[in-house]
């Protein structure tokens, strides 16, 4: 059986929203319209308060360590102090100046950010233009991360795609026996030939789970990129993960598989400069994390029946990637990376 995590198998606790309400105008002196949004893990409350600013009340499921909370947290102040102008939530302290607080039994620890405006990735057209966009702001993210340390950064998390092969015991959890083989073979390959490659390259904190959920586009204008949002999943890995991971979401079609990819590619390229060995990982990276999502979903989604719509939103595309992916021919997808960041193929 793989390393589980508590706090992917244990529902936090149910919150009301009078008493979302009643904390949020303790805290913070405000008031406003509440409203309840879903969360994998956390109990989550959008405010937007009588001027319409909005928020989002965070209380971290009470299986999650506190100190991951905190690293969160300390997270958002960094990159807030590294590269203010970055799109991504602030922390707001309490009135007495705290930025996080405790509450409940099992206690809770309680935060609350600024909420970024706009229309989810998942939702918005996508295009080359909007992947690059979106490229360029992961590697700002990253690039201000890399001085970045923490006690609890260095965390065991199933969502780790440079250990892929922790979720080999989930796949009784996949009916169909063809997908089955071909997650299997993925893990395969992965701890074979790429894991023992990764010890060479740089590692620093990452954020470790750019999906279409956690990514938003202006309103009106789906070329562009409000934010990054949900830092979660952050821990200590291969900088190169990231990307990897948020590629995994910019497979297309048939015709032009890679074309989004590539386009992120660039632009994450262009602040934050790839190595060859880095650029060589990528595809098996974008595969690894594909897994991880078919896996987890599926072994999840059969935990918890009642938030299955939530936790297999990414699920079928991730079979879709991934089929697509495997199908090209050897050595292909990194042929056409080396190509795209002007690194001569060998």
């Amino acid at each position: 059986m793989p390393m589980t995590d508590d706090a992917l198998t244990l529902a936090a606790p149910a919150v009301s929203i009078d008493e979302a309400t009643a904390l949020i105008q303790a805290y913070y002196g405000l008031a406003g319209r509440i409203e309840p949004i879903p969360g994998e893990r956390d109990r989550n409350f959008r405010l937007t308060d009588e001027a319409g600013r909005g928020f989002v009340l965070k209380m971290a499921n009470p299986a999650e360590p506190p100190s991951i909370t905190h690293l969160q947290t300390a997270t958002l102040a960094h990159l807030a102090a590294r590269d203010p102008g970055l799109p991504v939530p602030r922390v707001v302290p309490t009135r007495d100046g705290r930025l996080e607080f405790a509450h409940g039994e099992p206690p809770m620890v309680t935060r609350l950010l600024t909420y970024l405006d706009g229309i989810s990735l998942h939702a918005s057209p996508p295009s080359s233009v909007q992947a690059g966009r979106l490229g360029a702001l992961l590697g700002r993210i990253d690039r201000a991360l890399a001085d970045f340390r923490h006690p609890a950064m260095a965390r065991d998390l199933l969502w780790d795609a440079t250990r892929v092969g922790q979720v080999r015991g989930l796949l009784p959890h996949i009916d169909d026996a063809e997908g089955r083989q071909l997650v299997a073979r993925q893990i395969d390959r992965f701890e074979t030939e790429v894991a023992p490659r990764l010890a060479a390259l740089p590692r620093q904190l990452i954020h470790n789970d750019l999906n279409p959920h956690n990514a938003v586009t202006q309103a009106g204008d789906p070329e562009a990129i409000a934010g990054i949002i949900d830092f979660g999943d952050a821990l200590e890995a291969p900088a190169v993960a990231d990307l990897g991971t948020a590629l995994a979401y910019q497979m297309g079609g048939e015709a032009a598989p890679l074309e989004r990819a590539l386009a992120f590619a660039r632009g994450y390229h262009a602040v934050r400069p790839l190595s060859g060995e880095e650029i060589a990982v990528l595809p098996d990276l974008m595969a690894a994390r594909m897994v991880l999502t078919i896996a987890i979903t599926h072994w999840r989604a059969g935990l918890q029946p009642e938030n299955s719509a939530y936790i297999l939103r990414n699920n079928p595309g991730a079979w879709a990637s991934l089929r697509r992916l495997t199908a090209m021919a050897p050595g292909q997808a990194v042929t056409e990376f080396r190509r795209a960041l002007g690194e001569a193929p060998t």
